[in-house]
């Protein structure tokens, strides 16, 4: 298996709770210059279509990620369409600004992504973060939403592609990238701002983290592995890429068959 398992600060329990929402605020707009929403919308139109449901569940989902912005392009053609948003740590920012009713919410409890309970059904989707998971804690996570006869989709900014020896080169891009970004960022708060220029402790953070993501990213050859040891009747599992802004962007599906 060519990804390795290196940590990223936002993995632990301990990281402070307003720096993970500077951060999760920052990846957000990182997808809106990346347009994800248009790859994932052309993903989920196809899951949607094959497996005739309406509801969508999204795991990790941080600050939100693009999952709103997909939503508004979807609900045109699924208009019964309902997103619900999870994470083992929600954000609280994202929690009380998207609130618990209506077709869109964001779950306040903590949602194991391995554990899921049985009233959240719908299409499970992780965007940017399989690669958060160790191996073994993917394959829970994929064999949870098999055993739940629940459709799947993952999806990576990165693809992994590039030899070893330069992964890390991404470090210095990614501190001038954020300098670059912040002032995109929405909502804008004074942590964002202060602990960006003044303090500058988010761009090592998020510079090491993004490194860290071309590390940990599954290839299509690490997800064929993973997949293998799972049962191979009554479900579908389905790899690939896709074009993107900013290079090639690798995917997973798994539909009940």
């Amino acid at each position: 298996m060519k990804r390795i398992h290196v940590f990223e600060f936002e993995d632990f329990q301990w990281f402070p709770k307003f720096l993970r929402v500077c951060l999760t605020n920052y990846i957000v707009t990182f997808h809106r210059l990346l347009d994800s929403a248009a790859n994932l919308t052309i993903l989920l139109t196809d899951l949607l279509s094959r497996t005739n449901s309406r509801k969508i569940v999204d795991l990790c989902s941080g600050g939100g990620g693009p999952m709103l912005w997909v939503y508004d392009q979807l609900k045109a053609e699924f208009p019964d369409l309902q997103l619900t948003m999870t994470d083992l740590y929600p954000n609280a920012t994202a929690v009380k600004r998207i609130g618990q009713e209506g077709p869109v919410t964001y779950q306040p409890e903590s949602v194991d992504a391995g554990n899921v309970s049985e009233n959240l059904d719908g299409i499970r989707t992780m965007i940017c973060s399989m690669h958060h998971m160790r191996p073994e804690g993917l394959k829970d996570i994929l064999a949870n939403a098999q055993e739940a006869n629940q459709p799947f989709l993952g999806y990576e900014i990165s693809d992994n592609s590039f030899p070893k020896a330069i992964w890390w080169i991404a470090f210095p891009i990614n501190i001038i990238s954020v300098l670059l970004v912040t002032p995109l960022v929405r909502p804008m708060t004074w942590q964002q701002l202060v602990f960006t220029y003044l303090i500058p402790i988010l761009p090592l953070l998020i510079a090491w983290d993004g490194a860290v993501s071309n590390a940990r990213t599954y290839t299509l050859k690490d997800m064929d592995l993973i997949l293998s040891d799972l049962p191979k009747t009554g479900y579908l599992w389905e790899t690939g890429a896709m074009e993107g802004k900013g290079g090639k962007k690798l995917y997973l599906k798994g539909i009940p068959s």
